[in-house]
């Protein structure tokens, strides 16, 4: 059985199901032709990001990838905005979950999205969508700041469905924009959102976590 989840100018995603076995799949063949390019450089970060994680738990594993279509096996779980997470011990796991990323080299770069965090039955955090994904050393100056970033990004969640369990810290890093994000809502950030809701016609859910 096929049942499609997404479907806009960059592709198409599908989940299948064929007896016990569940799986994903990115088809970037479905995309427009002039988005295509883009389309394969984010479904192979995406690939890349996910390989370098696994087997670690909370992330999807890699199944195929041969430049048209991504296959990743299936995590269940509800995304944030509906399982609305209220026990600080999600958040506590979800910390957890990014400091293994990072120490991987990792940063995921778009966890503003509450789509992108997913609850799974047993309350526990999981992440998707990497392709925004950056690599590079995790000591290095530049996925240290990446690596804040998504740790701010966790706890704008975290303000909004459990804001009387933030820590001191946690409300000093809140306040604690590094020039990065300064950069990227200057610059980059308008020209993504012009392209995204005024070409492409395309809501992503930014920012339902929690004002930025």
């Amino acid at each position: 059985m096929r049942e499609p989840l997404k479907a806009d100018a960059f592709g198409a995603v599908t989940r299948v199901t064929r007896e016990q076995d569940r799986h994903i799949e990115r088809d970037i063949t479905r995309a427009r032709a002039w988005l295509r390019p883009i389309a394969r450089w984010a479904a192979a970060r995406e690939a890349c990001a996910l390989r370098r994680l696994d087997p670690l738990e909370g992330f999807a594993r890699v199944l195929s990838w041969n430049g048209q279509v991504l296959v990743r096996s299936y995590i269940e779980g509800a995304p944030m905005q509906e399982a609305q997470p209220r026990h600080v011990g999600f958040y506590r796991a979800a910390w957890r979950l990014l400091r293994d990323m990072h120490r991987r080299g990792v940063s995921h770069n778009d966890l503003a999205k509450e789509p992108n965090w997913l609850v799974t039955p047993a309350g526990e955090p999981a992440l998707t969508d990497f392709q925004l994904a950056q690599f590079g050393p995790p000591r290095s100056r530049r996925m240290r700041l990446l690596a804040r970033e998504d740790l701010r990004h966790l706890l704008k969640h975290k303000r909004t469905y459990c804001p009387d369990r933030l820590t001191p810290i946690e409300r000093r890093l809140l306040e604690r924009r590094s020039w990065f994000r300064g950069v990227w809502f200057a610059t980059a950030k308008p020209v993504y959102r012009m392209v995204t809701r005024r070409i492409l016609n395309w809501r992503d859910n930014d920012g339902r976590g929690g004002a930025s």
